[in-house]
């Protein structure tokens, strides 16, 4: 796939916002798939590319290192890292400690008008499910999470995601079981919607489970679930 290229900037433009268009293209082609584990990003060709100096291009790169995304082999030489078994798992344990709990608090915080959003993006996963649209779906799973997380009403459950939330939309889009995971996000509105917490923490806690098998089975074979 091609990656996405960001508009020429304007003489004007601060640098920083420059930095952060960069950072975003970049971020987006890798979670996307356009830019695979084990391609180099070039410091040179990125910056002719996006129409941009070095400088902005560089520290994009260097945020990304820190994000997870890509590492530095050499002094010279920088490429999206390929992810490990260990990665895979410390990020799922991660998101199973913190989407149970906050699963649970979107049950007894559940708000008519919550569940109507809930329901749009299930129907909207529902057409990008039949069409097979990946990208459509890692976006749709990303805004049915985040609405869930909202939903909890914990300021400080939202910040310590966020620094993982790119990483975390890097795994479910190698994840392409899209009719199971479907099925997981329906029975977990109905566990929300029931108001139930307990009841929405056991589906949360299947429902990580059972995406962390699938993206184990995708990304390592059968052998490594």
């Amino acid at each position: 796939m091609t990656p996405t290229t960001a508009s020429t900037t304007t003489k004007t433009e601060p640098l920083g916002a420059v930095r952060e268009r960069v950072l975003a293209s970049l971020r987006e082609d890798i979670i996307g798939g356009r830019l695979a584990p084990g391609d180099r990003l070039v410091e040179r060709e990125l910056a002719e590319r996006f129409g941009v100096s070095r400088v902005p291009v560089r520290e994009a790169i260097r945020a990304l290192v820190a994000e997870g995304f890509v590492l530095f082999e050499s002094a010279r030489r920088t490429v999206v890292r390929r992810l490990t078994p260990t990665d895979v798992r410390e990020l799922f344990e991660l998101r199973e400690a913190l989407e149970v709990y906050a699963a649970g608090l979107a049950a007894s915080r559940v708000t008519p008008q919550a569940l109507a959003e809930l329901r749009a993006l299930l129907e909207q996963a529902a057409r990008a499910t039949k069409e097979g649209d990946a990208e459509a779906i890692t976006d749709i799973n990303t805004r049915f999470h985040d609405r869930i997380r909202a939903l909890a009403g914990n300021s400080l459950l939202i910040s310590v995601m966020e620094p993982v939330d790119g990483r975390l939309r890097w795994l479910t889009r190698q994840n392409e079981e899209w009719p199971q995971l479907l099925g997981e996000h329906r029975e977990l509105y109905d566990a929300i919607a029931s108001g139930d917490p307990d009841r929405a923490r056991a589906h949360a806690l299947e429902h990580v489970r059972a995406n962390y098998r699938s993206t184990v089975r995708h990304l390592f074979g059968d052998d490594a679930v």
